[in-house]
């Protein structure tokens, strides 16, 4: 892949991308490394960048895995010194402890109704507003508020 072609299809994407980061990582530095992250791994791996037919939705896996490996990471090594050594058994704990929270999550995002589900894809994930969630969908802005509200309330007490 081309520079310009690069340049069209990928960087119009880094708002989108942003807002994905920051919903994972709650913070405005560490969605911005990790945004630069993932434009350093696609730029590194243009020549592969041809065959991807979904760039949004390709961009979107690959960010998630990276701020995914951030959390890990940050746990990790955070509050652990040069001299203050962790115990591999904790790790191992702590990563598993992550995945049964993700899984929670996940699982706590399926148990949605399906409205829910697209409610919440459109305003956090591709930052649609309510008027163009209801132009999409064809349901009144409280609708979607509402659903978007109960949805919210259902992931926090599942997961």
């Amino acid at each position: 892949m081309r520079y310009r072609e690069f340049c069209d299809i990928f960087l119009p994407l880094s708002d989108s991308l942003y807002r994905i980061a920051f919903f994972i990582l709650e913070s405005e530095a560490d969605a911005r490394d990790a945004l630069q992250d993932l434009y350093l791994k696609l730029w590194n791996t243009r020549d592969r960048l041809n065959a991807v037919t979904n760039p949004k939705g390709y961009c979107a896996t690959l960010l998630r895995n990276l701020c995914i490996d951030r959390i890990r990471a940050a746990r990790r090594f955070g509050n652990a010194g040069l001299d203050d050594r962790e115990d591999p058994a904790a790790g191992v704990e702590e990563r598993l402890e992550a995945r049964e929270r993700l899984n929670t999550v996940l699982s706590a995002f399926e148990s949605l109704s399906e409205g829910q589900r697209e409610v919440v894809n459109m305003r956090i994930f591709e930052n649609m507003s309510y008027d163009e969630m209801a132009a999409r969908t064809g349901k009144s802005k409280l609708t979607l508020r509402v659903l978007l509200s109960t949805a919210r309330k259902t992931l926090k007490e599942r997961s």
